[in-house]
Protein backbone atom coordinates (compact mmCIF):
# COMPACT_ATOMS: atom_id res chain seq x y z
CA UNK A 1 0.00 0.00 0.00
CA UNK A 2 1.34 3.61 -1.58
CA UNK A 3 0.83 6.22 1.64
CA UNK A 4 -0.72 9.60 0.91
CA UNK A 5 3.12 11.58 0.59
CA UNK A 6 4.31 8.63 -1.70
CA UNK A 7 0.90 9.07 -3.98
CA UNK A 8 1.06 12.80 -4.29
CA UNK A 9 4.78 12.48 -5.06
CA UNK A 10 3.80 10.24 -7.69
CA UNK A 11 1.22 12.33 -9.15
CA UNK A 12 3.53 15.60 -9.35
CA UNK A 13 6.38 14.00 -10.06
CA UNK A 14 4.59 12.67 -13.12
CA UNK A 15 4.39 16.16 -14.53
CA UNK A 16 7.27 17.65 -13.27
CA UNK A 17 10.04 15.35 -14.43
CA UNK A 18 11.40 15.74 -10.68
CA UNK A 19 11.12 15.08 -7.54
CA UNK A 20 8.64 17.34 -5.92
CA UNK A 21 10.29 17.56 -2.27
CA UNK A 22 6.94 17.48 -0.59
CA UNK A 23 7.21 18.28 2.91
CA UNK A 24 4.76 18.68 5.75
CA UNK A 25 2.88 22.34 6.04
CA UNK A 26 4.75 24.86 8.53
CA UNK A 27 1.39 25.88 9.36
CA UNK A 28 -2.35 24.45 9.69
CA UNK A 29 -3.23 27.43 7.38
CA UNK A 30 -1.35 26.27 4.95
CA UNK A 31 -2.45 22.87 4.52
CA UNK A 32 -1.24 19.81 4.78
CA UNK A 33 1.63 19.38 2.83
CA UNK A 34 3.43 22.16 0.62
CA UNK A 35 5.17 21.34 -2.90
CA UNK A 36 8.35 24.22 -4.04
CA UNK A 37 8.82 22.63 -6.60
CA UNK A 38 7.51 25.44 -9.16
CA UNK A 39 10.82 27.51 -7.73
CA UNK A 40 12.76 25.21 -8.77
CA UNK A 41 12.00 24.60 -12.23
CA UNK A 42 11.13 28.34 -12.67
CA UNK A 43 14.69 29.33 -11.68
CA UNK A 44 15.90 26.76 -14.08
CA UNK A 45 13.69 27.93 -17.20
CA UNK A 46 13.87 31.70 -16.06
CA UNK A 47 10.13 32.02 -15.29
CA UNK A 48 7.62 33.51 -12.52
CA UNK A 49 7.12 30.82 -10.44
CA UNK A 50 3.67 31.37 -9.85
CA UNK A 51 3.34 31.07 -13.36
CA UNK A 52 4.71 27.42 -13.43
CA UNK A 53 2.81 26.80 -10.60
CA UNK A 54 -0.06 27.50 -12.04
CA UNK A 55 0.56 25.10 -15.24
CA UNK A 56 1.45 22.29 -12.85
CA UNK A 57 -1.85 22.56 -10.67
CA UNK A 58 -3.39 22.50 -14.21
CA UNK A 59 -1.94 19.30 -15.48
CA UNK A 60 -1.45 17.19 -12.22
CA UNK A 61 -4.47 15.62 -11.22
CA UNK A 62 -4.77 14.90 -7.25
CA UNK A 63 -8.46 15.31 -6.85
CA UNK A 64 -9.05 11.96 -5.78
CA UNK A 65 -6.83 12.72 -2.84
CA UNK A 66 -6.68 16.46 -2.19
CA UNK A 67 -8.86 19.58 -2.17
CA UNK A 68 -8.32 22.07 -4.54
CA UNK A 69 -4.62 23.33 -5.23
CA UNK A 70 -3.61 26.65 -3.60
CA UNK A 71 -0.78 28.76 -4.94
CA UNK A 72 0.63 30.35 -1.70
CA UNK A 73 3.72 33.36 -1.72
CA UNK A 74 6.32 33.27 -4.19
CA UNK A 75 4.97 29.98 -6.00
CA UNK A 76 4.38 27.42 -3.64
CA UNK A 77 1.56 24.78 -3.45
CA UNK A 78 -0.32 23.96 -0.97
CA UNK A 79 -1.90 20.71 -0.70
CA UNK A 80 -4.57 19.70 1.83
CA UNK A 81 -5.48 16.41 2.04
CA UNK A 82 -9.40 15.14 1.61
CA UNK A 83 -10.39 13.81 5.18
CA UNK A 84 -12.54 10.70 3.91
CA UNK A 85 -9.06 10.06 2.44
CA UNK A 86 -6.76 10.53 5.33
CA UNK A 87 -9.47 8.74 7.57
CA UNK A 88 -9.02 5.56 5.01
CA UNK A 89 -5.31 5.39 5.25
CA UNK A 90 -5.11 5.90 8.55
CA UNK A 91 -7.58 2.90 8.89
CA UNK A 92 -6.00 0.64 6.32
CA UNK A 93 -2.08 0.96 7.59
CA UNK A 94 -4.30 -0.08 11.53
CA UNK A 95 -5.59 -3.07 9.39
CA UNK A 96 -2.37 -3.68 7.20
CA UNK A 97 -0.02 -6.54 9.35
CA UNK A 98 3.02 -4.32 8.33
CA UNK A 99 1.21 -1.18 9.84
CA UNK A 100 1.77 0.42 6.12
CA UNK A 101 5.39 -0.53 5.59
CA UNK A 102 5.86 -1.66 1.85
CA UNK A 103 7.55 -4.80 1.22
CA UNK A 104 10.27 -4.70 -1.16
CA UNK A 105 9.17 -6.13 -4.53
CA UNK A 106 12.94 -7.42 -5.35
CA UNK A 107 14.23 -7.46 -1.71
CA UNK A 108 17.81 -7.45 -1.31
CA UNK A 109 19.73 -9.98 0.56
CA UNK A 110 21.79 -7.77 3.02
CA UNK A 111 24.76 -8.88 4.97
CA UNK A 112 25.07 -6.14 8.47
CA UNK A 113 28.29 -6.87 9.99
CA UNK A 114 28.69 -5.19 13.57
CA UNK A 115 29.18 -5.91 16.96
CA UNK A 116 32.33 -8.08 16.89
CA UNK A 117 34.04 -7.89 19.99
CA UNK A 118 37.59 -9.18 20.91
CA UNK A 119 37.78 -13.59 22.68
CA UNK A 120 38.90 -13.44 25.72
CA UNK A 121 37.59 -9.57 26.76
CA UNK A 122 34.73 -8.46 28.36
CA UNK A 123 31.90 -6.09 25.95
CA UNK A 124 33.11 -2.49 26.67
CA UNK A 125 31.70 0.64 26.12
CA UNK A 126 33.50 0.65 22.08
CA UNK A 127 31.31 -2.25 21.35
CA UNK A 128 28.10 -0.32 22.58
CA UNK A 129 26.86 1.50 19.34
CA UNK A 130 27.90 -1.23 17.08
CA UNK A 131 25.66 -3.47 18.26
CA UNK A 132 23.00 -0.97 18.91
CA UNK A 133 22.81 0.70 15.81
CA UNK A 134 23.23 -2.91 13.77
CA UNK A 135 20.68 -4.53 15.67
CA UNK A 136 18.30 -1.84 14.66
CA UNK A 137 19.38 -1.52 10.85
CA UNK A 138 18.68 -5.48 10.88
CA UNK A 139 15.28 -4.93 12.13
CA UNK A 140 13.95 -2.37 9.93
CA UNK A 141 15.50 -3.88 6.52
CA UNK A 142 13.58 -7.07 7.84
CA UNK A 143 10.75 -5.23 8.24
CA UNK A 144 10.97 -3.57 4.73
CA UNK A 145 10.63 -7.86 2.98
CA UNK A 146 14.84 -8.02 2.95
CA UNK A 147 16.42 -11.16 3.82
CA UNK A 148 19.09 -10.02 6.50
CA UNK A 149 22.05 -12.36 7.53
CA UNK A 150 23.97 -10.96 10.74
CA UNK A 151 27.48 -11.41 10.74
CA UNK A 152 29.34 -10.74 14.01
CA UNK A 153 33.15 -10.58 12.80
CA UNK A 154 34.56 -11.45 16.39
CA UNK A 155 38.32 -10.67 16.85
CA UNK A 156 39.52 -14.42 17.59
CA UNK A 157 42.66 -14.66 15.80
CA UNK A 158 45.87 -13.21 16.02
CA UNK A 159 49.05 -12.93 17.70
CA UNK A 160 47.80 -12.34 21.46
CA UNK A 161 46.37 -16.03 21.34
CA UNK A 162 49.87 -17.47 20.83
CA UNK A 163 50.75 -15.33 24.15
CA UNK A 164 47.31 -16.90 25.78
CA UNK A 165 47.96 -20.50 24.77
CA UNK A 166 51.49 -20.59 25.75
CA UNK A 167 50.25 -18.97 29.32
CA UNK A 168 47.98 -21.41 29.96
CA UNK A 169 50.09 -24.19 29.35
CA UNK A 170 52.79 -22.10 31.67
CA UNK A 171 50.69 -21.98 34.22
CA UNK A 172 48.90 -25.22 33.74
CA UNK A 173 45.16 -23.72 34.12
CA UNK A 174 42.55 -25.66 32.75
CA UNK A 175 41.30 -23.51 30.09
CA UNK A 176 37.40 -24.54 30.91
CA UNK A 177 37.75 -22.87 33.92
CA UNK A 178 38.03 -19.43 32.92
CA UNK A 179 35.44 -17.02 32.66
CA UNK A 180 35.84 -13.51 30.90
CA UNK A 181 38.01 -11.60 33.60
CA UNK A 182 40.12 -14.50 34.75
CA UNK A 183 40.80 -14.24 31.00
CA UNK A 184 41.60 -10.20 31.29
CA UNK A 185 43.78 -11.06 34.59
CA UNK A 186 45.47 -13.78 32.07
CA UNK A 187 46.38 -12.08 29.27
CA UNK A 188 47.80 -8.88 31.22
CA UNK A 189 50.37 -12.07 33.01
CA UNK A 190 51.03 -13.10 29.90
CA UNK A 191 51.61 -9.61 28.00
CA UNK A 192 54.40 -8.87 30.96
CA UNK A 193 56.08 -12.30 30.98
CA UNK A 194 56.20 -11.62 26.62
CA UNK A 195 58.20 -8.39 27.74
CA UNK A 196 60.49 -10.03 30.32
CA UNK A 197 61.05 -13.34 29.25
CA UNK A 198 62.71 -13.98 25.62
CA UNK A 199 61.88 -17.43 25.94
CA UNK A 200 58.71 -17.68 26.66
CA UNK A 201 57.87 -14.24 23.83
CA UNK A 202 59.78 -17.22 21.15
CA UNK A 203 57.38 -20.17 22.37
CA UNK A 204 54.19 -17.39 21.81
CA UNK A 205 54.58 -16.74 18.51
CA UNK A 206 55.53 -20.47 17.60
CA UNK A 207 52.44 -20.93 19.24
CA UNK A 208 50.67 -19.01 17.02
CA UNK A 209 52.47 -21.02 13.81
CA UNK A 210 50.37 -23.82 15.88
CA UNK A 211 47.49 -22.20 16.21
CA UNK A 212 47.71 -21.74 12.44
CA UNK A 213 48.86 -24.85 11.26
CA UNK A 214 45.85 -26.83 13.75
CA UNK A 215 47.17 -27.87 16.38
CA UNK A 216 45.05 -30.18 18.20
CA UNK A 217 46.10 -28.84 21.46
CA UNK A 218 46.21 -25.58 21.08
CA UNK A 219 42.91 -25.59 19.08
CA UNK A 220 41.66 -26.85 22.17
CA UNK A 221 42.30 -23.87 24.27
CA UNK A 222 41.71 -21.45 21.85
CA UNK A 223 38.14 -23.13 21.59
CA UNK A 224 37.71 -23.08 25.16
CA UNK A 225 38.71 -19.29 24.94
CA UNK A 226 36.02 -18.86 22.57
CA UNK A 227 33.36 -20.51 24.08
CA UNK A 228 33.64 -18.71 27.55
CA UNK A 229 34.04 -15.80 25.20
CA UNK A 230 30.41 -16.59 23.77
CA UNK A 231 28.77 -17.42 26.81
CA UNK A 232 30.07 -13.55 28.03
CA UNK A 233 28.33 -12.11 24.54
CA UNK A 234 25.31 -14.08 24.72
CA UNK A 235 24.52 -12.30 28.59
CA UNK A 236 25.54 -9.10 27.21
CA UNK A 237 22.99 -9.39 24.28
CA UNK A 238 20.55 -10.76 25.98
CA UNK A 239 20.74 -8.00 28.20
CA UNK A 240 20.73 -5.23 25.51
CA UNK A 241 17.86 -7.12 23.94
CA UNK A 242 19.34 -7.76 20.48
CA UNK A 243 19.02 -10.31 17.89
CA UNK A 244 22.31 -11.75 17.92
CA UNK A 245 22.98 -15.29 18.61
CA UNK A 246 25.85 -18.17 18.00
CA UNK A 247 24.36 -18.66 14.25
CA UNK A 248 25.79 -15.34 13.70
CA UNK A 249 29.41 -15.64 14.40
CA UNK A 250 31.29 -15.49 11.99
CA UNK A 251 35.08 -14.41 13.65
CA UNK A 252 38.62 -13.62 12.17
CA UNK A 253 39.32 -17.34 11.99
CA UNK A 254 36.89 -18.37 10.01
CA UNK A 255 38.56 -16.95 7.14
CA UNK A 256 41.90 -17.67 7.58
CA UNK A 257 41.83 -20.56 5.00
CA UNK A 258 41.13 -18.20 2.38
CA UNK A 259 43.67 -14.99 2.90
CA UNK A 260 46.82 -16.62 1.11
CA UNK A 261 44.14 -17.51 -2.13
CA UNK A 262 43.09 -13.31 -1.93
CA UNK A 263 46.60 -12.56 -2.08
CA UNK A 264 47.52 -14.87 -4.89
CA UNK A 265 44.84 -13.65 -7.00
CA UNK A 266 45.56 -10.05 -5.96
CA UNK A 267 48.94 -10.64 -7.41
CA UNK A 268 48.36 -12.56 -9.96
CA UNK A 269 45.88 -9.94 -11.69
CA UNK A 270 48.72 -7.32 -11.59
CA UNK A 271 46.69 -5.15 -8.87
CA UNK A 272 49.01 -5.90 -5.57
CA UNK A 273 52.02 -5.35 -6.01
CA UNK A 274 55.65 -6.27 -3.55
CA UNK A 275 56.50 -3.56 -2.03
CA UNK A 276 59.51 -3.62 0.51
CA UNK A 277 58.74 -6.81 1.71
CA UNK A 278 54.56 -6.29 1.97
CA UNK A 279 52.16 -6.72 -0.83
CA UNK A 280 50.22 -4.07 -1.51
CA UNK A 281 47.56 -2.50 -3.16
CA UNK A 282 48.10 1.39 -4.14
CA UNK A 283 44.50 2.84 -4.38
CA UNK A 284 44.14 5.45 -7.41
CA UNK A 285 44.06 8.65 -5.71
CA UNK A 286 45.34 7.44 -2.20
CA UNK A 287 48.86 7.62 -0.92
CA UNK A 288 48.07 5.06 1.57
CA UNK A 289 48.72 1.55 0.26
CA UNK A 290 46.55 -0.96 1.35
CA UNK A 291 48.36 -4.04 3.19
CA UNK A 292 47.65 -7.43 1.98
CA UNK A 293 50.21 -9.36 3.36
CA UNK A 294 53.23 -8.01 5.73
CA UNK A 295 56.57 -8.31 5.11
CA UNK A 296 56.95 -11.19 8.06
CA UNK A 297 53.99 -13.32 5.78
CA UNK A 298 51.47 -12.63 7.95
CA UNK A 299 48.16 -11.16 7.18
CA UNK A 300 45.85 -8.04 8.51
CA UNK A 301 42.64 -7.16 8.95
CA UNK A 302 42.36 -5.98 4.88
CA UNK A 303 43.02 -9.60 4.35
CA UNK A 304 40.44 -11.03 5.85
CA UNK A 305 37.67 -7.95 4.94
CA UNK A 306 39.02 -8.92 1.47
CA UNK A 307 37.95 -12.25 2.30
CA UNK A 308 35.01 -11.59 3.93
CA UNK A 309 33.56 -9.55 0.71
CA UNK A 310 34.54 -12.57 -1.36
CA UNK A 311 32.47 -15.03 0.95
CA UNK A 312 29.50 -12.81 1.08
CA UNK A 313 28.94 -12.30 -2.28
CA UNK A 314 30.43 -15.82 -4.13
CA UNK A 315 28.90 -18.09 -0.67
CA UNK A 316 25.94 -15.67 0.69
CA UNK A 317 24.99 -14.54 -2.33
CA UNK A 318 24.14 -10.36 -0.76
CA UNK A 319 23.29 -7.98 -3.03
CA UNK A 320 23.65 -5.72 -0.19
CA UNK A 321 26.96 -5.11 2.56
CA UNK A 322 26.49 -3.10 5.44
CA UNK A 323 29.68 -2.40 7.73
CA UNK A 324 28.45 -1.33 11.11
CA UNK A 325 32.04 -0.19 12.58
CA UNK A 326 33.28 3.15 13.96
CA UNK A 327 34.40 6.47 11.65
CA UNK A 328 37.67 6.04 12.17
CA UNK A 329 37.70 2.79 10.28
CA UNK A 330 36.23 4.99 6.90
CA UNK A 331 39.56 5.48 5.18
CA UNK A 332 40.11 1.34 5.90
CA UNK A 333 36.26 0.25 4.19
CA UNK A 334 36.62 3.35 1.55
CA UNK A 335 40.43 1.09 0.72
CA UNK A 336 39.01 -2.33 0.93
CA UNK A 337 35.49 -1.46 -1.45
CA UNK A 338 38.19 -0.12 -3.99
CA UNK A 339 40.54 -2.81 -3.80
CA UNK A 340 37.49 -5.34 -4.38
CA UNK A 341 35.76 -3.47 -7.27
CA UNK A 342 39.46 -3.79 -8.55
CA UNK A 343 39.92 -6.87 -8.69
CA UNK A 344 35.89 -7.66 -9.74
CA UNK A 345 34.67 -9.25 -6.74
CA UNK A 346 32.40 -5.82 -5.53
CA UNK A 347 30.54 -5.41 -8.51
CA UNK A 348 28.26 -2.08 -9.14
CA UNK A 349 25.06 -3.84 -8.99
CA UNK A 350 25.97 -4.52 -4.90
CA UNK A 351 25.97 -1.84 -2.58
CA UNK A 352 29.18 -2.07 0.04
CA UNK A 353 28.36 0.70 2.57
CA UNK A 354 30.39 1.73 5.96
CA UNK A 355 27.99 3.09 8.78
CA UNK A 356 30.60 5.30 10.39
CA UNK A 357 29.90 6.20 14.05
CA UNK A 358 31.40 8.61 16.98
CA UNK A 359 32.35 8.08 20.27
CA UNK A 360 30.35 8.00 23.81
CA UNK A 361 31.85 10.70 25.72
CA UNK A 362 31.60 11.19 29.44
CA UNK A 363 30.13 14.40 31.14
CA UNK A 364 33.34 16.37 30.73
CA UNK A 365 33.22 16.13 27.08
CA UNK A 366 36.00 13.31 26.64
CA UNK A 367 36.17 9.73 25.57
CA UNK A 368 33.99 7.64 28.44
CA UNK A 369 36.40 6.12 30.49
CA UNK A 370 36.63 5.15 34.22
CA UNK A 371 38.70 6.85 36.82
CA UNK A 372 41.67 5.49 35.78
CA UNK A 373 41.86 6.00 32.12
CA UNK A 374 40.85 2.29 31.20
CA UNK A 375 37.48 1.12 28.75
CA UNK A 376 34.53 0.82 30.72
CA UNK A 377 33.33 -2.30 30.11
CA UNK A 378 29.53 -3.13 28.85
CA UNK A 379 28.44 -4.25 32.17
CA UNK A 380 29.33 -1.58 34.24
CA UNK A 381 27.43 1.15 31.93
CA UNK A 382 24.43 -0.92 32.18
CA UNK A 383 24.50 -1.49 35.78
CA UNK A 384 24.54 2.01 36.19
CA UNK A 385 21.56 2.50 33.99
CA UNK A 386 19.33 0.26 36.12
CA UNK A 387 20.80 1.61 39.13
CA UNK A 388 18.35 4.69 37.88
CA UNK A 389 15.78 2.85 36.28
CA UNK A 390 14.08 -0.28 35.55
CA UNK A 391 15.65 -2.47 32.89
CA UNK A 392 13.55 -1.77 30.39
CA UNK A 393 13.33 0.99 30.82
CA UNK A 394 17.27 1.20 31.58
CA UNK A 395 17.42 0.05 28.12
CA UNK A 396 15.52 2.33 26.43
CA UNK A 397 17.21 5.05 27.63
CA UNK A 398 20.39 3.72 26.12
CA UNK A 399 19.39 2.61 23.15
CA UNK A 400 17.75 5.54 22.16
CA UNK A 401 20.25 7.93 23.24
CA UNK A 402 22.52 6.26 20.99
CA UNK A 403 20.21 6.10 18.25
CA UNK A 404 18.09 9.37 18.28
CA UNK A 405 21.19 11.47 17.35
CA UNK A 406 22.86 11.40 13.84
CA UNK A 407 25.26 8.31 13.57
CA UNK A 408 28.48 10.38 12.88
CA UNK A 409 28.00 12.52 15.90
CA UNK A 410 29.10 11.77 19.28
CA UNK A 411 26.87 11.92 22.44
CA UNK A 412 27.11 12.55 25.84
CA UNK A 413 26.43 9.72 28.21
CA UNK A 414 23.89 11.84 30.91
CA UNK A 415 21.89 9.14 32.26
CA UNK A 416 20.02 11.63 34.64
CA UNK A 417 18.62 13.45 31.18
CA UNK A 418 18.22 9.83 29.12
CA UNK A 419 15.93 8.31 31.84
CA UNK A 420 14.05 11.16 32.00
CA UNK A 421 9.84 10.52 30.73
CA UNK A 422 9.62 14.03 29.74
CA UNK A 423 11.71 15.40 26.45
CA UNK A 424 13.49 13.37 23.51
CA UNK A 425 14.19 10.27 25.58
CA UNK A 426 13.37 6.47 25.27
CA UNK A 427 11.16 6.43 28.12
CA UNK A 428 9.30 9.54 26.87
CA UNK A 429 8.21 6.73 23.95
CA UNK A 430 7.30 4.18 26.18
CA UNK A 431 5.59 6.45 28.78
CA UNK A 432 3.27 7.95 25.15
CA UNK A 433 2.60 4.04 24.58
CA UNK A 434 1.38 3.26 28.23
CA UNK A 435 -0.93 6.01 28.43
CA UNK A 436 -2.51 5.16 25.02
CA UNK A 437 -2.74 1.96 26.23
CA UNK A 438 -4.14 3.07 29.65
CA UNK A 439 -7.26 4.66 27.68
CA UNK A 440 -7.73 1.87 25.34
CA UNK A 441 -8.00 -0.46 28.45
CA UNK A 442 -10.63 2.01 29.80
CA UNK A 443 -12.35 1.83 27.00
CA UNK A 444 -12.67 -1.88 26.75
CA UNK A 445 -13.87 -1.64 30.49
CA UNK A 446 -16.18 0.35 29.56
CA UNK A 447 -17.85 -2.15 26.60
CA UNK A 448 -15.64 -0.60 23.33
CA UNK A 449 -14.36 -2.64 21.12
CA UNK A 450 -11.18 -1.29 20.17
CA UNK A 451 -9.41 -3.87 18.68
CA UNK A 452 -11.50 -4.36 15.97
CA UNK A 453 -9.47 -4.15 12.65
CA UNK A 454 -12.86 -3.45 10.55
CA UNK A 455 -13.23 -0.37 12.49
CA UNK A 456 -13.18 2.98 10.88
CA UNK A 457 -12.49 6.81 11.43
CA UNK A 458 -15.57 8.53 10.49
CA UNK A 459 -14.91 11.92 11.70
CA UNK A 460 -12.02 14.34 12.10
CA UNK A 461 -13.03 17.44 12.64
CA UNK A 462 -10.64 19.12 15.08
CA UNK A 463 -7.57 20.25 13.86
CA UNK A 464 -5.40 17.92 16.31
CA UNK A 465 -7.14 14.47 15.27
CA UNK A 466 -6.22 15.73 11.96
CA UNK A 467 -2.33 16.43 12.60
CA UNK A 468 -2.35 12.86 14.30
CA UNK A 469 -3.89 11.30 12.05
CA UNK A 470 -1.70 12.95 9.12
CA UNK A 471 1.71 12.19 10.97
CA UNK A 472 0.57 8.43 11.73
CA UNK A 473 0.34 8.22 7.39
CA UNK A 474 4.07 9.56 7.29
CA UNK A 475 5.12 6.69 9.47
CA UNK A 476 6.04 3.60 6.11
CA UNK A 477 7.54 6.53 4.98
CA UNK A 478 10.17 7.21 7.49
CA UNK A 479 10.81 3.74 7.87
CA UNK A 480 11.79 3.56 3.97
CA UNK A 481 13.95 6.64 4.53
CA UNK A 482 15.77 4.84 6.82
CA UNK A 483 16.08 1.59 4.72
CA UNK A 484 17.94 3.51 2.31
CA UNK A 485 19.74 6.15 4.37
CA UNK A 486 20.39 3.82 7.22
CA UNK A 487 20.34 6.97 9.84
CA UNK A 488 18.48 5.40 12.60
CA UNK A 489 17.42 9.09 13.98
CA UNK A 490 15.04 9.52 11.47
CA UNK A 491 12.76 7.20 12.56
CA UNK A 492 13.40 8.14 16.54
CA UNK A 493 12.47 11.96 15.69
CA UNK A 494 9.59 10.62 13.62
CA UNK A 495 8.76 8.88 16.82
CA UNK A 496 9.04 11.89 19.39
CA UNK A 497 7.03 13.95 17.46
CA UNK A 498 4.16 11.26 16.75
CA UNK A 499 4.46 10.96 20.90
CA UNK A 500 4.44 14.87 21.54
CA UNK A 501 1.51 15.08 18.55
CA UNK A 502 -0.43 12.37 21.10
CA UNK A 503 -0.05 14.10 24.10
CA UNK A 504 -1.78 17.26 22.14
CA UNK A 505 -4.73 15.49 20.92
CA UNK A 506 -4.77 13.83 24.33
CA UNK A 507 -4.71 17.12 26.17
CA UNK A 508 -7.48 19.10 23.22
CA UNK A 509 -9.67 16.06 21.99
CA UNK A 510 -10.98 14.12 25.20
CA UNK A 511 -11.64 10.30 24.45
CA UNK A 512 -13.04 8.52 27.19
CA UNK A 513 -15.41 11.77 28.03
CA UNK A 514 -16.45 11.74 24.11
CA UNK A 515 -19.53 9.68 22.33
CA UNK A 516 -21.22 8.45 20.02
CA UNK A 517 -18.89 8.59 16.49
CA UNK A 518 -16.80 11.14 17.73
CA UNK A 519 -15.67 8.17 20.68
CA UNK A 520 -15.38 5.99 18.08
CA UNK A 521 -13.17 7.55 15.93
CA UNK A 522 -10.83 9.19 18.56
CA UNK A 523 -10.62 5.32 19.86
CA UNK A 524 -9.37 4.17 16.07
CA UNK A 525 -6.69 6.93 15.98
CA UNK A 526 -5.39 5.96 19.71
CA UNK A 527 -5.49 2.26 18.74
CA UNK A 528 -3.49 3.26 15.28
CA UNK A 529 -1.08 5.37 17.00
CA UNK A 530 -0.63 2.69 19.82
CA UNK A 531 0.25 -0.08 17.10
CA UNK A 532 2.63 2.71 15.32
CA UNK A 533 4.53 3.47 18.35
CA UNK A 534 4.84 -0.20 19.02
CA UNK A 535 6.03 -1.10 15.75
CA UNK A 536 8.59 1.70 15.33
CA UNK A 537 9.94 1.15 19.03
CA UNK A 538 10.41 -2.31 17.97
CA UNK A 539 11.84 -1.30 14.94
CA UNK A 540 14.76 0.51 17.37
CA UNK A 541 14.70 -2.62 19.65
CA UNK A 542 13.09 -1.11 22.41
CA UNK A 543 10.58 -2.62 24.07
CA UNK A 544 6.46 -1.19 24.79
CA UNK A 545 5.44 -1.13 27.88
CA UNK A 546 1.54 -0.92 28.36
CA UNK A 547 2.09 0.17 31.77
CA UNK A 548 4.73 2.56 33.56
Amino acid sequence: MSSIPALLSSRFQAVTGIDPELRPATKAAFGHYQCNVALRLANEQGRKPRDVAAEIIEAVDVSDIAEPLEIAGPGFINIRVKMDVLATAVTDQLADPHNGIEQEESPDKVIVDYSAPNVAKPMHVGNLRSTIIGDCLVRVLRAGGNEVIPQNHIGDWGTQFGMLVEQILFEGIDATTLTLDTSVELYKRAQVHFREDEAFAEAARLRVVALQSGDPQTRTIWQALIDVSKAGFNRAYARLGVLLTDEDLAGESMYNPMLASVAEDLEQRGIAVVDQGALCVFVPGDETPLIVRKSDGGFGYAATDLAAIRYRLNDLKATRLIYVVGSPQAHHFAQVFAVAKMAGWLPDTVKAEHVGFGSVLGSDGKMFKTRDGKAVTLDTLLDAAEEVAAPDVAMAAVKYADLSNALHKDYVFDLNRMVATTGDTGPYLQYAHARVSQILRRAEADGDIVVDTTATISILAELAEQTLALLLTRFPDTVAEVVASLQPHKLCLYLFELATQLSTFYEQCPVLKSEGEVRASRLVLCRATQKTLAVGLGLLGITAPERM
